[in-house]
């Protein structure tokens, strides 16, 4: 019996990178995965489809399905409940995963990136968890999981580390720090009722397909295997939320804790 048999997870952003790798190890263990994004098709400039992370889990004998979702629209995902539950069941596992990141100075952020960002990477887990929680709490189990980022830290200073000084990511930080009081202060209302929500991001950069052709990560950046990331997310989807809860988890670090290893 794996970790997540018998259990019904949504991961969002899961058509390359952080999100296939979530899903398809969830899946390895028993889940039956419901993956979104925008497309099912080929993407413009990146490789990687739904369609394909499907077939990477249906290969491995799991079960898997793609649902085309728009985050920015309240009822495609409101559809994406809806058609998980239908086809897989009701729904057990929550990752939001997905996100809009724009990089930039400051003073050219327009309203439209301001709007999108937070649309995406804030509003849309706000209310995914709305619709999955009814369940969650009838059933006394759940687990949702925030993908974060470390770019969600304050900077420290002065005098500011340089990068900090050129800027570009504050936006995309000022949602994900967003993201980790809405984890926390979720985790506090429903743990008595048997649910997790957790908050994962790694400890370095990720080259995933979208970071690297958006050419943010400057030279010489240490990076994290992907896989550690997907092995941290595991974890917090199948664990005690009387004893892990709450939590702004880093990847690496969450695994030494535990004594766990990647797969």
């Amino acid at each position: 019996m794996g970790m997540c048999e018998g259990r019904v997870a949504i991961v969002t952003g899961a058509s390359r990178g952080i999100g296939t790798a979530i899903a398809e190890r969830l899946a390895a263990e028993g889940a039956s995965v419901a993956v979104a994004a925008r497309s099912l098709e080929t993407h413009p400039h990146l490789p990687g489809t739904l369609r394909e992370t499907v077939a990477a889990i249906e290969k491995r004998g799991g079960r898997a399905l793609a649902v085309q979702t728009d985050l920015l629209d309240a009822a495609s995902r409101a559809r994406l409940v809806q058609k998980t539950e239908a086809e897989l069941g009701p729904v057990d596992i929550l990752v939001n995963n997905a996100a809009a990141a724009f990089y930039m100075p400051f003073d050219r952020y327009s309203e439209k990136r301001f709007r999108v960002a937070f649309e995406v990477n804030l509003r849309a887990p706000f209310e995914l968890a709305q619709l999955v929680l009814p369940g969650m709490r009838q059933r006394k189990r759940g687990w949702i999981l925030n993908i974060s980022s470390a770019t969600s830290k304050l900077p420290q200073g002065p005098p500011y580390a340089p990068w900090q000084k050129q800027g570009g990511d504050l936006l995309y930080a000022t949602t994900k720090a967003a993201l980790n009081r809405f984890t926390a202060g979720l985790a506090a209302e429903v743990c008595d009722e048997g649910i997790a929500v957790n908050s994962l991001a790694p400890v370095a950069a990720v080259l995933t397909p979208g970071a690297a052709a958006q050419g943010v990560i400057p030279e010489g950046t240490p990076f994290e295997p992907v896989e550690v990331m997907a092995e941290a997310a595991l974890v917090l989807c199948s664990c005690d939320p009387q004893q892990l809860n709450g939590r702004i988890a880093y990847s690496g670090p969450l695994l030494e804790e535990l004594g766990r290893t990647r797969a």
